[in-house]
């Protein structure tokens, strides 16, 4: 299979919050947008947040993380306090993630990169 590009939606009640908080908070640049969705850069990837319009009976959950990979998370986490963003950081041998919610609660999440990366090298080795 060959994929030209690849992407996450993200299907959300609270469409203007969440646009606000992945543009506004996590500052992704806008791909393009329309009345109830909207496109943004999210890495190599596109992140669409959709309205969900759905009946809560037509709805099925799993916990699902938008996780992306940076340099600094500490720096980031604190920067995520500072905008009122609730943030559980965590240090680990594997790695530092910074674990929070956007407001439609969703899961997202800050990863070192340095750690992945270098998870990925001894995988193959």
């Amino acid at each position: 299979m060959e994929f030209t590009r690849t992407g996450f939606i993200i299907y959300v009640e609270k469409y203007q919050e969440c646009l606000k908080f992945y543009r506004d908070v996590l500052e992704l640049p806008i791909m393009f947008d329309t009345q109830e969705l909207t496109c943004f850069e999210f890495g190599c990837s596109y992140l669409m947040v959709e309205l969900d319009d759905r009946s809560f009976e037509a709805r099925t959950y799993e916990e699902v993380c938008l996780r992306m990979n940076v340099p600094d998370v500490k720096a980031l986490a604190d920067e995520m306090i500072q905008k009122g963003i609730e943030v559980d950081f965590q240090s680990h041998t594997w790695g530092t993630i910074a674990k929070f919610r956007d407001p439609a609660g969703n899961l997202c999440a800050f990863k070192d990169d340095e750690k992945f990366e270098e998870q990925i090298e001894n995988y193959k080795t």
